[in-house]
């Protein structure tokens, strides 16, 4: 058992001893790849002194790519390094940052060289210019953060740069101050073009058209590469506030950022100054304007009045014999229409272009066509009701299923009041595809009775009884004639038709008179008026009987 413990502990010791060295040879791997690609770094940079035209072009991407490279090793090894390393790694990151500053040197310069050519391009190129623009402002702020990522490896490897990182801040808050200028310059920019666009001529619209690609090319690449200094800014500890603010008015994307209270209170306190600022360049005019606005309004509806009024006496006058329908229909129509092109006129005073005002009408129209087919069919049956005239207001009428008298009619529905007191609504359509009945159209009716008498009673008797009771009725029309007829051989009843001819008005009123009447003189009589009957005759054999 103690061997086997002390076999144990040495190889414990041993595997110990083989983790430190292979640890060790691990470091030196990485110093090597360092070296090699720093070499490497150095030797390109020294061709592209010598090199020009796209021969440096591609040496320039090769020593970007190799650099890059290097750097990721750096990093790796700062997360992991050993104090006998420090004084290594400090020589390769002060490489770096010399590196990177004659870097920002060069890209100020060819910065200032491509927005230059960008200006000075005919309106054709300028698209390709961009390219190279955007191009070289993306390479600018990722060697300011490569700048500012050596400044901390050299105050993480104990060799600060106060002065160099203050340096650097600053020129990144010039940097951020000048996009931030040239993009909101260019969003009005913009603005302005498409305002223009809009209308132009169409002879001149193709120029304008590349002018406002140009141009939102423009602010989009500013706006990329003020965000991505705004990242960088945040990480350096610079108050970018007003920069956010900027950014959220160019896009009115709304992020994380808004949350931020300073940069909220910012964006607030900026639509304030927006505000103020408009008030004073444009409410007067604006105010004018308004006021324009609701004096057209105002007389619109004067007129829409005024000509509903002559419409109304036009439209009522007897010799035209118009539907109550019709009436309000022209009524409503004249008075409408002109408070409708009142209020084209007035939007026009302010500045609108009714164009697509109307377009959007009729977009609109066709959608709501859709959306409301019940509706139509029911209003084009009202159209129909309307130049038809099965029936008016006052009419007492059976349509739709309905009885009773027409109390409002719109050309949507119809309003029917029953003889019990009820209002009942029906749907246009209802109506005009089902059977109408109109009762009070004409001014004269037939009362159609039927009266039943015993198989024993005297048909002579009857028949003249019903003669004086129909004659003696102050009510009943004497042209056109009635009618007195034994009709049906019923089969309890010889059946009397009654039809006298009456005033439509008086229909009722001679209908419930003449039945009293008849009951009342056929018990005078002694006719007697039968009830539904059925005799029952068994017939049995005599043995059942039995």
């Amino acid at each position: 058992m103690i061997i086997v413990v002390k076999l144990l502990r040495y190889f414990l010791i041993f595997f110990s001893f083989f983790l430190a060295e292979f640890a060790i040879a691990n470091s030196s791997v990485d110093i090597v790849s360092i070296q090699r690609l720093d070499d490497e770094v150095v030797r390109l940079y020294q061709q592209t002194k010598e090199l020009t035209g796209s021969d440096l072009d591609i040496i320039n991407l090769q020593m970007l790519t190799k650099n890059n490279e290097l750097r990721t090793d750096i990093n790796d090894l700062m997360k992991d390094h050993k104090d006998s390393q420090k004084e290594i790694l400090k020589k390769y990151v002060s490489r770096q940052t010399s590196f990177i500053s004659e870097a920002l040197m060069l890209v100020d310069k060819e910065t200032h060289k491509r927005q230059q050519a960008m200006d000075e391009a005919k309106e054709m190129d300028k698209l390709n210019n961009q390219t190279k623009v955007d191009e070289i402002r993306h390479y600018h702020v990722s060697v300011l953060s490569d700048q500012w990522q050596n400044y901390l490896w050299m105050e993480a490897l104990g060799q600060p740069m106060p002065e160099r990182m203050y340096v650097l801040k600053q020129s990144v808050r010039h940097y951020l101050d000048f996009i931030s200028a040239s993009l909101v310059f260019d969003v009005e920019q913009a603005r302005q073009i498409k305002k223009q666009l809009r209308s132009t001529s169409e002879s001149n619209k193709a120029g304008v058209q590349l002018m406002s690609q140009i141009s939102q090319r423009e602010v989009d690449s500013e706006l990329a590469s003020m965000q991505s200094l705004i990242k960088l800014a945040d990480k350096m500890g610079i108050d970018t506030t007003n920069d956010k603010r900027i950014a959220f008015d160019a896009t009115g994307d709304i992020t994380e950022d808004i949350l931020n209270i300073s940069v909220f209170t910012s964006i607030f306190m900026g639509w304030l100054d927006h505000a103020g600022q408009w008030l004073l360049d444009y409410a007067p005019e604006a105010l004018l304007k308004l006021a324009i606005f609701i004096g057209v309004i105002f007389l619109g509806r004067i007129l829409a009045r005024f000509a509903q009024g002559i419409v109304s006496k036009a439209v009522i006058s007897p010799g035209l014999k118009m539907s109550f329908l019709m009436q309000n229909f022209f009524i409503s129509v004249s008075g409408k229409l002109i408070f409708f092109l009142s209020l084209l006129i007035a939007l026009s005073q302010l500045g609108l272009d009714l164009t697509p005002i109307l377009t959007g009408f009729g977009i609109a129209g066709v959608i709501i066509g859709f959306a409301l087919q019940n509706t139509l069919s029911n209003f084009a049956s009202g159209l129909m009701l309307l130049i038809y005239r099965p029936f008016d207001v006052g009419d007492q009428v059976e349509a739709g299923g309905v009885f009773g008298k027409v109390s409002h009619m719109s050309l949507v529905n119809t309003t029917i009041k029953t003889f019990d007191n009820q209002i009942i609504i029906i749907p246009n359509n209802k109506i005009w595809d089902d059977t109408i009945k109109n009762i009070t159209q004409e001014r004269v009716r037939r009362v159609d009775m039927v009266f039943g008498v015993g198989y024993d009673s005297d048909i002579e008797k009857v028949e003249a009884m019903l003669r004086s009771i129909v004659e003696s009725h102050e009510k009943i029309l004497k042209k056109p004639e009635y009618t007195i007829k034994l009709n049906t051989l019923n089969s309890s009843s010889l059946d009397f038709i009654v039809r006298p001819w009456v005033k439509t008005l008086d229909y009722w009123e001679v209908y419930w008179d003449i039945t009293k009447e008849v009951k009342i003189q056929c018990d005078r009589e002694g006719v007697s008026i039968p009830y539904p009957q059925q005799d029952v005759h068994l017939h049995m054999p005599e043995n059942k009987l039995l």
